[in-house]
């Protein structure tokens, strides 16, 4: 049987309760299997793996099929303590879905059960992915050559909830829909001494505050101001105390870009500063860049322009034209290896993503469970 309405939505309270940080999502991946083992079985296959123990893949055999159409979601929770007061609050101290993650299950959860209750015509590939929030998912699975033989798409989809837009609307946009990310980690390393002899010493907070400063023109010097990229140093720690000078001193930060490209650009611009303050200091300045599986989400122009005309024509869809975030996605790392669209769902909330009283709306689980199966079968139609 199809599920309702209320079942969603009690499947979605029972993920709420019990979440799990990445690749730790050992309870998730149970009761996840145990929902999907009640389904209809005739059509579908469910695989395993010890690469990346807590994921789940279920391939949905089409009955006619010319293409695998994939849809990823995400599984893991956050380190936040949850204030919201529900009486379905996460059981788990210090954990909470303030994502929004049990609502991308549950949506899922939701498309699957209607194509194992309805065969579709193409085979339809569902990943259920751990370690979104950190740890590289993505990559990991794709790295881990989990992506292969009937078990890899022609095609990727997947969606994040969105607070600020309507409770069940979809937003989406041609190009990029979030920003790829890279760690900053900057060492620079002088000779410490005391305050009263600089002369003697190499200071590296000095050295810090110079670099922090021309770090401040790579964005508007050295990016084009149509596009978009951030750099932020949120971090410095260097000495220990008033009047001894810092032989060391670490700098912490991110950079934000729209393309992968942009990304490359900034990253090169920083490497230089960081060589040349090395070099105006006399001292030793490491940078490490990490960007991890984080790569900026741009959507393919073909498939997303697709969506975006099924969403619009369909009268039961609210769909909203939304701008690139600057928040982002591991989805950007598959997106980058195979063509697809990543898309919003609203929830319509006042509290924010990563929010401890982040509380979606409940209706958008089943107008979002309509949207999706709907353009999935359009698109089989294509």
């Amino acid at each position: 049987m199809t599920l309702t309405n209320e079942q969603l939505i009690q499947i979605r309270r029972h993920l709420h309760q019990i979440p799990e940080l990445a690749l730790h999502e050992t309870q998730t991946h149970e009761y996840l299997l145990s929902v999907i083992k009640g389904f209809n079985q005739q059509f579908l296959e469910i695989r395993e793996t010890p690469e990346l123990p807590t994921a789940l893949f279920v391939l949905v055999k089409g009955s006619n099929p010319q293409r695998t159409i994939g849809y990823r979601t995400d599984i893991d929770a956050l380190p936040v303590e949850e204030k919201t007061g529900l009486p379905f609050k996460s059981q788990h101290p210090g954990v909470m879905h303030a994502c929004g993650h049990d609502i991308h299950m549950t949506v899922a959860l939701g498309v699957l059960n209607y194509f194992a209750e309805n065969q579709p015509k193409d085979n339809l590939l569902f990943f259920f992915q751990p370690a979104e929030e950190s740890d590289y998912g993505g990559k990991r699975a794709y790295e881990a050559g989990l992506f292969s033989g009937k078990w890899c798409p022609d095609e990727f989809y997947g969606l994040h909830d969105n607070p600020d837009l309507p409770a069940g609307a979809i937003g989406c946009r041609m190009g990029t829909l979030f920003a790829g990310t890279t760690e900053v980690n900057i060492d620079l390393n002088g000779k410490g001494g005391h305050a009263a002899y600089p002369q003697d010493a190499n200071d590296t907070v000095v050295a810090a505050a110079a670099l922090i400063m021309q770090v401040q023109t790579v964005i508007s010097r050295s990016i084009d101001p149509i596009h978009s990229g951030v750099i932020t140093l949120g971090k410095i720690r260097g000495g220990s105390i008033r009047n001894v000078i810092a032989g060391h001193t670490r700098i912490e930060g991110t950079i934000r870009g729209l393309t992968q490209k942009m990304i490359k650009k900034i990253d090169g611009r920083l490497q230089d500063i960081c060589e040349g303050v090395g070099r105006s200091f006399n001292m030793d300045v490491k940078l490490g860049l990490n960007q991890g599986g984080y790569w900026p989400v741009e959507n393919n122009p073909q498939l997303t322009k697709f969506f975006i005309d099924y969403m619009q024509k369909t009268p039961d869809v609210n769909f909203i034209e939304t701008a690139p975030a600057m928040t982002g996605e591991d989805f950007g790392f598959l997106l980058a290896k195979f063509p697809g669209t990543m898309f919003w769902l609203g929830v319509d909330d006042d509290s924010q993503l990563h929010s401890a009283t982040l509380t979606p709306d409940e209706a958008a689980i089943k107008r979002g469970v309509d949207a999706i199966t709907g353009f999935m079968n359009a698109r089989m139609a294509k």
